[in-house]
């Protein structure tokens, strides 16, 4: 087996784009895309890898961080808490809603 080399934030991407759930026997990716304000420097190096994810990872753009936790609260409700939005954030407060 080869040895594959990623950066943590390449590893972050990979994972979140292979989470998978069962949806009336249809697989469906639990993660719909990710929330992202480019610019800060905790994304930098994100930015990276979700433009190389593709379709895998959607990334959509937000204007600031409350608009992002409302949009992906609100997704999840829609979906009945079945699928949900990554939402990088600050350092001591990522979440994924």
């Amino acid at each position: 087996m080869a040895t594959v080399r990623l950066t943590a934030a390449q590893a972050l991407v990979r994972y979140l784009s292979s989470q998978f759930i069962d949806i009336v026997g249809a697989e469906t990716p639990y993660f719909a895309g990710v929330w992202a304000i480019f610019g800060h420097g905790n994304v930098a190096g994100l930015g990276e890898a979700l433009h190389a994810a593709g379709d895998a990872l959607p990334t959509f753009r937000a204007h600031n961080e409350q608009a992002m936790a409302h949009a992906a609260i609100g997704f999840a409700k829609a979906w009945r808490r079945r699928r949900a939005m990554s939402q990088p954030s600050r350092p001591r407060r990522s979440r994924c809603t």
